[in-house]
């Protein structure tokens, strides 16, 4: 088997977010047990388009013994992947969930109220001076996840300021520095992030622990992660090391 270039992708630093799985023209890649893998050698062409796109570093060029890349068989299995997901990510998947259908008006409950304490909720759109950050235990909160939940407002948003952002389609960097900014100087007393369980997602812990530690500050700091139909599959600390 002939020596040459090739992807490599070091587990320890995968957190499974993805962003090379888009960014993989060929398909070669794939989430895996929560880790991004090499789906065959001769789908990888070796060029490295990916390496710029992974948030933690963990991909790079290696030279190995690998199957010659096959243009033609990669670009194949590139497109029957992209079939049922429409933009690579497995978190794009179409599915029908099995809502409870609604009740009839005359018995419906009194609507609950509204948990919701400030505006704007945008994380770019929320002013670094504001108010109620002062003190605030802060909700990282994803876009898709606040769909998702049933207990949004019950459960994680009362006493909570919150700002949502998408890992995916957002510019990760200046949510980055946003978010860093507003835990060194608004005294935050503690930070929960609920984000989905689709592998997407999880960009959003990373990013919350990178803007922990570009802060420099020690506080207690969760991550929640829900299903596509809102339960909570788990609750974990949040990594410092993402």
């Amino acid at each position: 088997m002939p020596t040459r270039t090739i992807i490599h992708i070091d587990e320890a630093k995968c957190t499974g977010c993805g962003a090379c799985i888009v960014n993989c023209a060929e398909g070669a890649l794939a989430i895996v047990d929560g880790k991004a893998r090499i789906v065959r050698d001769s789908f990888c062409d070796g060029l490295g388009a990916c390496l710029g796109h992974c948030p933690e570093g963990a991909l790079t060029l290696i030279e190995r013994e690998a199957e010659p890349f096959d243009e033609e068989a990669a670009l194949a299995h590139a497109a029957r992947a992209a079939a049922p997901l429409a933009c690579g990510c497995p978190g794009s998947h179409a599915m029908t969930l099995h809502a409870p259908a609604a009740a009839p008006e005359a018995s419906a409950p009194a609507a609950a109220a509204s948990a919701l304490g400030h505006w704007p909720v945008k994380l770019r759109l929320i002013p670094e001076s504001a108010p109620f950050l002062r003190g605030a235990s802060l909700l990282l909160l994803a876009d898709c996840a606040a769909a998702a939940s049933p207990a949004l407002h019950r459960q994680f948003l009362p006493g909570r300021a919150v700002a949502l952002a998408c890992p995916k389609f957002e510019e990760r960097e200046a949510n980055r520095e946003k978010l860093a900014r507003i835990l060194g100087e608004a005294g935050i007393r503690d930070l929960t992030v609920l984000e989905m369980e689709v592998p997407c997602c999880a960009g959003l812990s990373s990013l919350a622990a990178q803007a922990i530690g570009q802060a420099q500050c020690s506080i207690p700091a969760r991550r929640v992660i829900l299903a596509r139909e809102g339960s909570v599959l788990r609750e974990e600390p949040l990594a410092r090391g993402l």
